[in-house]
């Protein structure tokens, strides 16, 4: 199969890890890569996004093959595996890096995506309105390699066993039929 049958989301929900850990767990999806994206610095380090000064959002860009996985089950999982109630913040992590947001990559994932809050705010099942944002894609900004892959790689840490692990085992009940 080539590349070009591929799609991409770019998805926002608290620290890039625990997103990166829950979408590595699904069937359908290629690859994933946090990084930064939503603000206006070029190729920013994660320090400046840290400062609040770029106004970029820790994200995951997935590459996905929408034949095996369609981006509605995406935003399934997504939001099954944060707070889209809380306005830049997830857990203790707190500031607008921490963005829940949605950069869409076509008018249809936009049309997706702003349907699914609707339901989901309609549907009463969290713990207040869904404050995602959902944005147009401009730039992604791969982060530094030291957080690629970071559950995977640091599986003893605090933060993982803490923070992480549970989403993860989430996911691997909730979603089981989707697993790779």
């Amino acid at each position: 199969m080539s590349d070009q049958s591929f799609e991409v989301a770019v998805l926002g929900g608290g620290c890039f890890w625990c997103v990166e850990a829950v979408f590595i767990e699904i069937a359908g999806i290629i690859s994933v890569t946090s990084g930064y994206s939503g603000g206006h610095k070029v190729n920013p380090t994660y320090y400046e996004v840290c400062s609040e000064r770029t106004g970029h959002a820790e994200v995951v860009k997935l590459e996905f093959d929408p034949g095996r996985i369609t981006f509605p089950e995406i935003l399934e999982v997504f939001f099954a595996t944060h707070d889209p109630t809380t306005l830049n913040r997830q857990g203790a992590d707190r500031g607008a890096r921490y963005r829940s947001v949605i950069l869409y990559a076509t008018e249809s994932q936009k049309e997706q995506a702003v349907s699914f809050i609707k339901a989901l705010d309609a549907s009463g099942t969290e713990n207040g309105p869904v404050v995602t944002q959902v944005a147009p894609f401009e730039a992604f900004y791969p982060a530094e390699r030291e957080h690629q892959l970071f559950y995977r790689n640091n599986p003893g840490s605090m933060y993982c066993q803490i923070v992480i692990s549970p989403k993860v085992a989430k996911v691997r009940q909730k979603f089981s039929s989707k697993l790779r």
